[in-house]
Parts: structure tokens; sequence; C-alpha cells
């Protein structure tokens, strides 16, 4: 009886100890001037180019893991 009120007084000292979560204000308008668009769009651009060839090797990669092409092993030539 005595675990059920400790876990009861718990639970509710922990809910009088919240408070609400008020959200920040969003009354101002964008206002970043034109170099910060560009500064920005420049990033993107760099991340999209780098893409490109990671999309191409990946694509190469795959190719050949489907090629239908058995081959063979490379054997060493071990003299004795």
């Amino acid at each position: 009886m005595k675990t059920t009120h400790y876990s009861l007084m718990t639970a509710l000292l922990w809910l009088t100890m919240v408070t609400n979560a008020f959200a920040a204000g969003s009354t101002r308008v964008y206002s970043s001037g034109i170099l910060v668009l560009a500064f920005l769009g420049f990033c993107a651009l760099v991340v999209v180019i780098q893409l490109i060839p990671a999309l191409m090797t990946l694509w190469g990669m795959l190719k050949s893991l489907m090629s239908s092409e058995s081959k063979k092993p490379v054997e060493a030539n071990v003299e004795e």
C-alpha cells in the first residue's frame, strides 16, 4: 500500500512541476539580404555537384554486382 502511495505522490509531484511550453513569437518577417540567399544557393549547388559523382559510382558498383558474367577468381602462380 505504501508503494502505491509513494508512486502516486511522485507522479502528482512531477505533474505539478511541469510548466506550459510557449512558442516563440513569429511576428517578424524574413528579412535576410540577397547575399545570404546567394551564399545558401552556393552551398546547395556544391552539395548537388558532389552528389553527381557519388551517384555515378553507386550506379557502377550496382551494375558490376548485377552483371551476369561469372568472373573467375585470380589464381596465384606458386611454384613448388
